[in-house]
C-alpha cells in the first residue's frame, strides 16, 4: 500500500475550497494518511497558467455561484456568502500559513472558510481572523503578529510556487502520490484512489501522446 501524506490546496476566496473543506471526514474515514491543509494564493495559480477567475468572466460567476448553491444543497449545507466576492484572501491565508502544526492548521483553515461561506463574515477584518483563532484555541494576537512578517508572507509565497510547479492549477486541490484531485467533486474520485482504485496510466500515456502528435502536425 502507498503511504504519503494528502496534501489540501485551498485558497478561502474559493467557495468550492469552503466546500470541499465540510467533506474531509469522508477522506479520513477511508484513509490513515495524514491530511495536510496549504493555503495557496488563487490569484497566484491564474496569474502562472495565464487564466481568469470565474469572478472576472460575468457569465461564468453567475453559473458558478448558482453551482455553489446546488452542491451546498447536495450536502445539505446553506450559503450565506462572504460580505463581498471578490475579496482580497491574503490575511487569512497569511493566518493559516503561520500556524505551524499540521493539526491546528487544518482546524483553523475549515473554521476561517465556514465563518465566511456559512455564517457570511468578513474574514478580512482582523478582528473575525481572530474570533476564528479564539475558537480552534489559537493565540489570535500571536497569528495576527505573524502575518506581516516577511516570512510568512514568503512561505504563502514559495508554497504557491510549488503548487504550480507540481501541477496545480486550481482550488481546492487535492494531491497524493504525485496524483491531482480537483475541485470538490473530485472527492469521490480521491476516495477511489485511495482504495486502490486507478486509471490506466500507459493507457493515459498514450492517449496524451497521440494528441501531442496531431497538435505538431496542425
Amino acid at each position: 500500500m502507498k503511504s504519503g501524506d494528502i496534501t489540501f490546496y485551498f485558497d478561502p476566496i474559493s467557495p468550492f475550497a469552503w466546500l470541499a473543506s465540510t467533506q474531509l471526514h469522508r477522506i479520513l474515514e477511508v484513509t490513515e494518511r495524514k491530511l495536510v491543509a496549504k493555503p495557496i494564493l488563487f490569484a497566484g495559480l491564474l496569474k502562472a497558467h495565464g487564466n481568469m477567475g470565474p469572478a472576472e468572466i460575468p457569465a461564468k460567476r453567475d453559473y458558478t455561484f448558482r453551482d455553489v448553491m446546488r452542491r451546498a444543497m447536495q450536502y445539505q449545507l446553506v450559503v450565506e456568502s462572504p460580505p463581498q466576492h471578490p475579496f482580497n484572501p491574503l490575511l487569512g491565508l497569511r493566518a493559516c500559513t503561520s500556524i505551524e502544526n499540521d493539526q491546528q492548521r487544518l482546524a483553523f483553515a475549515v473554521a476561517l472558510m465556514q465563518a465566511a461561506w456559512e455564517k457570511g463574515l468578513d474574514i478580512t477584518d482582523t478582528a473575525v481572523v481572530s474570533q476564528v483563532a479564539a475558537t480552534c484555541k489559537l493565540n489570535a494576537d500571536a497569528i495576527l503578529q505573524a502575518v506581516v512578517t516577511p516570512a510568512v508572507k514568503q512561505d504563502l509565497i514559495d508554497t504557491t510556487n510549488s503548487a504550480v510547479e507540481q501541477g496545480v492549477f486550481g482550488v481546492p486541490s487535492f494531491v497524493v502520490d504525485g496524483q491531482i484531485f480537483w475541485g470538490d467533486d473530485r472527492i469521490d474520485y480521491l476516495i477511489h484512489y485511495l482504495r486502490g482504485q486507478n486509471i490506466d496510466e500507459a493507457k493515459l500515456a498514450e492517449i496524451l501522446a497521440r494528441d501531442a502528435a496531431v497538435q505538431r502536425k496542425t
